[in-house]
């Protein structure tokens, strides 16, 4: 689907923001200017893949996934919106593996009943999934005063990194992409429909050349990083007039901006019958989000001289855990109906109600 009628609100937001709009509109504007941002970053990124191959491709496909999200949250750093970026952090973790993957399988299941796709992709990024959450989980165990929680969450960011980095030097190595989007060229492989599936996503690419998609990837990235201040510049006062806590702002407003376009992609993919690529945007950017963005992001805090860590609440920990466990256990036998996909975006429509009703920490 093409969003680029959308980039009329990047004028629009600044405009309203000059003229001294309600936050609300402005927070809407800015919302709605970041999607088709988020849009083009990532066609560009797949370009520039196309021409590096798939195992380079694949590397920068993986580390380019959650630009968009690494950029907002910087924002809100900024802005002192420590309590809500963990919210969005959470809620990223939240909205991908129950709301996106749970559009992804219904969408994949109304094409057809039973849907299979790649065991060994599955299994990498669940593992990954399983070892970012234990992170999260050691600060709330290890909880004694605000600069122990700083320091851990520091020595563990460090550590989710090294993970992160030795996934990619896996799929370097190995030659088989299992994090991101080139997961999808072993299946095809293994299925014997390489050449139709391949050529099928290749002319869906836009024609730019290498330079031009490097000059697109950096104005966006401009771009981004000034709509983005808007955004969040806005969204606090946004929340406190529609009477929404932090938490639910952050979980549900914010991580709701930056992960859209990727819903969209994935639900594209899996209506046309390709479920281990559309699986493989979901997996691998919450694999990204929790070993590469989260550690970032508390090392960016660091460097800014901002209390940022991985103390999470305890809503939003029990969120987190609850969502890795559900994903996980419906999509462990590596086949997937509609119904499933039902059931994973009616457990983050409870627990929407569950945030929603929370009381202000």
């Amino acid at each position: 689907m093409n969003m680029n009628w959308l980039l009329v609100f990047i004028p629009i937001s600044f405009a309203l923001d000059k003229l001294g709009a309600d936050p609300t509109i402005v927070f809407l504007a800015s919302a709605a200017a970041i999607v088709p941002l988020a849009s083009l970053m990532e066609k560009a990124t797949e370009v520039l893949a196309h021409y590096l191959g798939p195992t380079y491709g694949g590397m920068l496909s993986a580390t380019m996934g959650n630009a968009p999200e690494l950029i907002i949250g910087i924002s809100a750093l900024r802005n002192g919106l420590i309590e809500v970026l963990k919210g969005s952090i959470a809620g990223s973790v939240l909205g991908t593996l129950l709301f996106g993957m749970g559009m992804t399988i219904v969408a994949g299941g109304l094409k057809k009943p039973v849907q299979t796709f790649d065991q060994q992709m599955v299994s990498v990024n669940s593992s990954l999934l399983m070892l970012a959450t234990f992170g999260l989980i050691i600060p709330a165990v290890f909880h004694f005063s605000g600069k122990s929680d700083q320091e851990l969450s520091l020595e563990i960011s460090v550590i989710l990194l090294l993970a992160y980095l030795a996934s990619m030097a896996y799929t370097l190595f190995s030659h088989r992409p299992t994090v991101g989007k080139p997961a999808v060229e072993m299946a095809l492989k293994e299925k014997g429909e390489e050449l139709e599936e391949m050529a099928a996503e290749e002319a869906a690419l836009p024609h730019w050349t290498r330079n031009g998609a490097l000059g697109i990837l950096g104005a966006v990235t401009v771009g981004l990083a000034f709509v983005s201040e808007l955004l969040t510049g806005s969204l606090e006062p946004t929340a406190t007039r529609l009477g929404l806590t932090p938490a639910f702002a952050g979980v549900f407003l914010l991580a709701l901006v930056g992960n859209l376009p990727q819903y969209m992609n994935s639900v594209s993919f899996a209506s046309k019958n390709q479920m281990t690529l559309a699986l493989s945007i979901n997996l691998g950017a919450t694999t990204q989000l929790a070993l590469m963005v989260a550690p970032l992001l508390v090392i960016a805090g660091e460097v800014m001289g901002l209390p940022m860590n991985l103390l999470f609440s305890q809503f939003e920990l029990i969120g987190i855990i609850l969502s890795v466990v559900i994903a996980h256990s419906l999509i462990s036998d590596h086949t997937s109906t509609w119904l499933e996909g039902v059931l994973l975006i009616a457990v983050y429509a409870m627990l929407g109600f569950g945030f929603f009703n929370m009381p202000a920490q």
